[in-house]
């Protein structure tokens, strides 16, 4: 985990502006009165027979099913979004026979689904119907390939030197079975249903073509749970992710994105994607005091600013002394150890998952980070700054890094197009 956080991308649909369903003329405030009406009825009626309907909380509710991101563009959604309440992470493997045809068909037909899913539109004929009544809740799909894909499919040839494999780190536990993978599929969404939807509909879109080879379910907080947006917290309290890299940056594009220039050509405006599931040691955690967990991050629990003073986002005084003579930020602490400027400039932009699948026959929790991250350059993002930590980060003992995968997801797919097209119709 580095000390980086993610964009806020969240654009609210206004009060203003009614659900694409509505009668011409009818605003959603409109429509909102009408629904807290008619909760008050049904409260009135159901208190005959013992209980009440509560009035209908339909202007957040409604504002979050109906944010919608685009499936086509110069980039591949679900990279640029803000973090998600509620995500998927699947990797298939092709089946005995499948080779570069099979593969073109599917991402023909997982584009389709996902356009049409993240456009809050059913898949088809053969829809589960899961997500009948909500909106589009910012569902995001995203895809992407991994260094055996290529071997499959017969393009050897066309596989990107930054897809070579990651290596070996100290803290690594990897399980193999749940790592790498031919092709990978991050879903993302502000609704639980809606996110489950779209993974079961490209399961089934899978057919005969792929196998699931692992998958990993998380989740983030809510929209709207916190009275203004800011940086999200980890499993262990801990605001985790101050500083991401901002778009607004003048050297944004140039450390997250392929340049349309770039090598090779069907990588263009496309990321590599680091995916590690670390888990955290929670109960030895919870075991050091509040003032002793600072110390390892390096940053207030309360506020996320640097232990040096200042708000959250203040620059983090690196030299800076209590009375005693002792650095303020402990030399090991990782906030310290993953700074940009102490890895020479490497960056990497963080949208991560919390995940929590239940107690492991220890008796800890399996719980820990779905750690997911974007830059041009593996070589010098990840590995650059996992090295440097590998080394030395106090926050070392307390994780376990337990699988891993890396995945070279292209640019996004142009309208009439389906995601890796350039690649495999080339």
């Amino acid at each position: 985990m580095a000390d980086q956080s993610i964009p806020e991308a969240r654009t609210p649909v206004t009060e203003e502006s009614g659900p694409a369903d509505a009668p011409q003329g009818v605003t959603r405030r409109a429509l909102l009165g009408t629904a807290g009406a008619t909760g008050l009825v049904l409260g009135a009626t159901g208190g005959a027979v013992g209980y009440a309907a509560a009035p209908a909380p339909a202007t957040p509710l409604t504002s979050v099913g109906a944010e919608q991101a685009m499936f086509h563009g110069k980039h591949q959604p679900g990279i640029l979004q803000g973090l998600q309440a509620r995500g998927h992470l699947i990797a298939f493997d092709l089946t005995a026979g499948a080779g570069r045809k099979e593969a073109a068909a599917l991402l023909r037909r997982w584009s389709e689904t996902a356009r049409r899913l993240m456009a809050g539109e059913p898949t088809g004929s053969g829809d589960t119907d899961v997500a009948r009544d909500a909106g589009p809740s910012a569902l995001t799909v995203t895809f992407g390939f991994g260094h055996s894909f290529f071997a499959r499919t017969g393009l050897a040839g066309r596989r990107p030197v930054a897809l070579d494999p990651l290596p070996d780190f100290s803290s690594d536990r990897l399980d193999k079975a749940r790592s790498n993978g031919d092709l990978w599929v991050q879903i993302g969404a502000d609704d639980a249903l809606v996110a489950f939807h779209a993974l079961r509909a490209l399961q089934q879109d899978a057919g005969q073509a792929a196998r699931v080879r692992w998958q990993m379910n998380g989740f983030n907080r809510s929209p709207g749970a916190t009275a203004h947006p800011m940086t999200a917290r980890n499993l262990m309290g801990q605001i985790d992710g101050t500083r991401n890299p901002k778009p607004a940056e003048s050297d944004f594009e140039k450390r997250i994105f392929v340049p349309s220039s770039g090598e090779p050509d069907w990588m263009a405006n496309g990321s590599y994607a680091v995916v590690r599931r670390i888990r955290m040691l929670l109960d030895d955690w919870e075991q050091l005091s509040g003032k002793e967990q600072e110390d390892v991050i390096g940053r207030r629990k309360a506020d996320g600013a640097p232990l040096s003073g200042g708000t959250e986002t203040a620059e983090m005084d690196l030299e800076k002394t209590d009375a005693q003579g002792s650095l303020v930020v402990p030399i090991n602490a990782h906030a310290r150890i993953s700074r940009p400027d102490q890895n020479g400039g490497a960056a990497m932009l963080r949208r991560p998952f919390s995940f929590h699948d239940g107690i492991a026959a220890d008796g800890t929790p399996d719980a820990g980070l779905l750690f997911v991250c974007w830059q041009a350059d593996p070589l010098r993002g990840f590995v650059t700054v996992q090295r440097k930590l590998d080394r030395g980060d106090a926050l070392s003992k307390f994780v376990r890094h337990e699988s891993s995968g890396l995945f070279a997801v292209p640019g996004g797919a142009a309208e009439g197009e389906y995601v890796g097209q350039r690649l495999l119709e080339a």
